[in-house]
């Protein structure tokens, strides 16, 4: 292989390793239990609060292995390059687009906090960030959701770090 063509060659995207595990938080996030169960509310709104909830679920359990931090960053990136599609497929247009995902991500950040604080500290606190940051059709059931988050959390956390890369998440 000469020197030019290993130059000009296109690298590997990173992310492209990632994309199963997205697929599978995505995946999770609109199964049937969040909206008929716990009465997440099924609009565009909730889809994204339920997505940004399992997104969080997986990242606290990234950050908990220093092997899964680095792909953690391009799970991140791979929700920012969805986001910006639905943006863009719901009509937003370039000038606005980047504001949008700012905000997004500025959202993505604080639930992560809630949602790790409350994984943290008890039922209570999970609790509470749920009914801040979920659409609920009955705000009430916010003790239930938060409980099946934790399962949710503690499915991932006993997953084998290789096998949570390459989205086999059990439920």
């Amino acid at each position: 292989m000469s020197v030019l063509s290993r130059l000009f060659r296109p690298r590997p995207n990173p992310r492209d390793a990632l994309r199963p595990l997205w697929h599978r938080v995505v995946e999770i996030a609109r199964e049937k239990e969040w909206y008929a169960r716990h009465r997440v509310a099924d609009t565009v709104a909730g889809r994204f609060d339920m997505i940004t909830a399992v997104l969080s679920m997986v990242l606290v359990r990234m950050e908990s292995d220093p092997d899964l931090v680095a792909p953690s960053v391009y799970l991140t990136e791979l929700f920012v390059e969805d986001m910006d599609g639905q943006l863009r497929e719901a009509g937003v247009g370039d000038v606005v687009v980047g504001k949008h995902i700012g905000r997004q991500m500025s959202v993505l950040g604080g639930r992560l906090g809630a949602y790790r604080e409350g994984l943290e500290q008890g039922d209570g606190v999970l609790s509470e960030a749920v009914s801040r940051n979920i659409s609920l059709l009955e705000p009430s059931g916010s003790a239930a959701l938060a409980a099946a988050l934790r399962k949710l959390a503690q499915d991932i956390a006993a997953t084998d770090p290789q096998e949570l890369l390459a989205g086999n998440i059990a439920r």
